[in-house]
């Protein structure tokens, strides 16, 4: 089999890409992507070692972090760069090790993720051939180590966003390395169960120390109009979701007669005070990050991608794109940053300044910035509202979209609950409803986006609030369904930090994981009541009891 992937929604006949992933990456980056994996899993058995005797690295953690979120979904497709970053990732770990039989301590033991290199590219292709995925024959034992994989994956993107804002968490650092570790060695199911749901307890803590980073130097999100048309100027387009980049990129363009729009997953930074100071940041462009190809080419500016979510990219576009961070892509600028973290995106903005503006393709404004901060603000309000009678129930209708027809699905059902009924959202699935008009109840909008998909955390705060105030025992006694559509890796920390939470009874769409095998899926309902979707009739009738 030339690659085998089945970590994303979209993979083929939700079995799994064996010739060319749905999402564009092909047979060579499929391959070193899964080397990154097992030399990351390496240096993190080497670390552990380390540590046990008294060495620390704090290059590790960075490492750790920056290999799992490259190899997310739509992230990173560039061959070279990805080579590079498993040299990178090997040569920190040979330098551990030899720090270690510096001090006298053996080696011996080491698994061959630990041990193996090569520089050549065609060498680790064939490398990468030898321990794939399905190099775990037990169907159960592979599905388990894949969900903690992808969660971990989906942890280590929060936990870059978070240092990037120089926000660390050294005990959620150590797990990911020790987990890592772990997943080198025989497990049985039942501990690996356990283990999946201590990624979701972590989970949570990445997410938590994300939101304190977000929070703490952009200030707590605020209820904001957000403009969806278009002015007149040149303009830049922002997407992804590391508000760092956000910042600088404002800053940088501060007086140069261009304006900055959002796009997909940064469309939450129109919440936050601090980057409301700048005039020249006029809102929010297009849609969910799978409509870029025609939303990038009618844009006619430039285009920064700041995290995953990048798509094949078209020539219509393909000289004004530019990556950073994980993400990168053949033929595409990346921009690096600096010894102290600045980036310097003068090549943008002067590609801007010859560019003319946007085509506009929709106006009007659209409703956000119910983080959790705020909608506790509103909590008399919608306590109220819900003893009134006036709402009845929440549906949380967090996660992603993606380009599958069946997601239509999300917005029939965002039409027909009932008008009695508020919809809390995160992630870029609110792309599905978040234009419709399904009006208000009482000033208290029918959809509540909180923002990103790490901000699925706002949601879950606003539950406990809500479980406080109505002193109830359990979470799941609330008025609160859940049905979450799903696309990536961040979508499956989410998931597992809202099981660790002990919410249940999950409707997870538009298809189940393919990655999950079938014991696993029945450990899933039996233990947390996870469900597929039908249609919406039948889903309503289920969620309205």
């Amino acid at each position: 089999m030339s690659m085998f992937c089945f970590q994303c929604q979209e993979t083929v006949k939700n079995t799994g890409c064996t010739i060319k992933g749905v999402c564009g990456k092909t047979e060579d980056v499929a391959k070193l992507q899964d080397l990154l994996i097992y030399v990351t899993k390496g240096i993190s058995q080497v670390s552990m070692l380390a540590r046990k005797n008294g060495i620390i690295n704090e290059e590790v953690a960075f490492i750790v972090n920056e290999n799992l979120f490259t190899t997310i979904t739509n992230a990173n497709f560039d061959k070279e760069s990805i080579a590079k970053k498993i040299i990178k990732t090997i040569d920190l770990r040979e330098n551990l090790k030899k720090e270690l039989t510096g001090k006298g301590v053996s080696l011996d033991g080491l698994h061959d993720s630990a041990t193996w290199m090569n520089p050549d590219i065609d060498v680790m292709e064939m490398k990468a051939e030898t321990i794939g995925i399905l190099t775990i024959e037990d169907e159960d034992i592979r599905s388990l180590k894949e969900l903690i994989t992808y969660g971990l994956k989906g942890m280590a993107a929060y936990a870059e966003h978070a240092d990037n804002l120089d926000y660390t968490d050294e005990e959620l650092e150590l797990f990911m390395q020790s987990t890592m570790a772990e997943l080198l060695e025989e497990k049985t199911v039942d501990e690996l169960v356990a283990l999946t749901l201590e990624t979701g307890k972590y989970g949570v803590n990445a997410m938590a120390l994300l939101d304190k980073a977000n929070t703490s130097t952009y200030g707590n999100p605020e209820i904001t109009e957000v403009n969806i048309g278009v002015k007149d100027r040149p303009g830049i387009l922002i997407s992804g979701h590391d508000l760092k980049d956000m910042e600088q990129l404002l800053e940088q363009t501060k007086d140069s007669g261009i304006d900055i729009y959002t796009h997909s997953e940064m469309l939450p930074a129109n919440y936050y005070p601090k980057f409301k100071k700048y005039e020249h940041f006029v809102g929010n462009y297009g849609n969910a990050w799978w409509k870029q190809d025609k939303e990038f080419a009618s844009f006619n500016g430039p285009i920064l991608m700041t995290t995953n979510c990048i798509v094949p990219v078209k020539d219509t576009y393909k000289d004004r794109i530019f990556t950073t961070g994980a993400t990168g892509y053949p033929g595409v600028t990346h921009i690096n940053p600096d010894e102290n973290g600045v980036k310097d995106f003068s090549e943008i903005i002067e590609l801007a300044k010859t560019c003319q503006s946007p085509v506009e393709i929709e106006k009007g404004t659209i409703v956000g910035g119910f983080a959790h901060n705020q909608v506790i603000a509103l909590a008399d309000k919608i306590v109220d509202a819900v003893k009134s009678g006036a709402i009845k129930q929440f549906f949380v209708m967090a996660g992603c979209d993606g380009r599958m027809k069946s997601r239509n699905y999300y917005s029939e059902f965002a039409e027909a609950i009932p008008k009695d009924t508020v919809i809390l959202t995160a992630g870029c699935a609110k792309y599905r409803y978040n234009k419709l008009n399904l009006g208000d109840i009482g000033g208290i909008p029918r959809v509540l986006d909180a923002g990103q998909c790490n901000d699925s955390y706002s949601l879950v705060v606003i539950a406990l609030k809500l479980k406080e105030v109505f002193e109830l025992n359990d979470i799941n006694e609330l008025p609160i369904s859940y049905n979450i559509a799903w696309y990536e890796q961040k979508a499956v920390i989410v998931l597992l930090a809202l099981l660790y939470l002990g919410v249940k009874n999950i409707h997870l769409g538009p298809t189940l994981p393919a990655f999950l095998s079938p014991n696993v899926t029945n450990v899933l309902v039996e233990n947390f009541g996870i469900a597929g979707i039908t249609d919406v009739e039948n889903d309503l009738k289920i969620f309205l009891g």
